[in-house]
């Protein structure tokens, strides 16, 4: 009788450490896929040359435009709607927020260091460029760990070719 009891509580054991492995290996997926959504967006982002200021021969991103595409990649790279929150059949369950979404343009002496002590990023950008951080919240699929929450972060500088 105390096998049977011993390979019962063996089992719970088992179950246990195998729900926290698959809730582990699918929170770092969900970490890569904000990660590489954030690079996308931001490289977006950056991207959109202010073609007024090119024809004066200065190299400036549309702030407005950038915010705008790099809500888009956002949008479809995390299934996301316009507020941000998860379309049906999405990965992700909580709401995105794009915390920190800012442009350095060439009024500013390069290379430049942005620094934010909020949320602990620092990056030195050569050119022009766009910074975004976003919190994302990783939606466990067992009660075995605890909530998960990350603040992706992510740079990228207007390509001169």
């Amino acid at each position: 009788m105390y096998k049977l009891v011993l390979i019962l509580l063996m089992m719970v054991i088992w179950m246990f450490m195998h729900a926290l492995q698959t809730d582990e290996e699918m929170a770092v997926t969900a970490l890569f896929q904000g990660k590489h959504a954030v690079n996308r967006a931001a490289h977006a982002a950056a991207q959109q040359v202010d073609r007024t200021a090119l024809a004066d021969g200065r190299f400036h991103i549309n702030e407005t435009a950038a915010f705008l595409e790099a809500n888009r990649y956002l949008q479809a790279n995390l299934q996301l709607d316009e507020n941000g929150k998860q379309l049906p059949g999405a990965y992700l369950r909580e709401k995105v927020e794009v915390l920190v979404f800012e442009v350095i343009n060439d009024d500013r002496s390069f290379p430049f260091t942005y620094r934010n002590s909020v949320y602990d990023y620092e990056v030195t950008l050569k050119r022009p460029g766009v910074i975004v951080i976003a919190h994302v919240i990783y939606p466990r699929v067992f009660t075995v760990i605890d909530p998960i929450e990350w603040m992706i972060k992510g740079t990228a500088e207007l390509v001169v070719s």
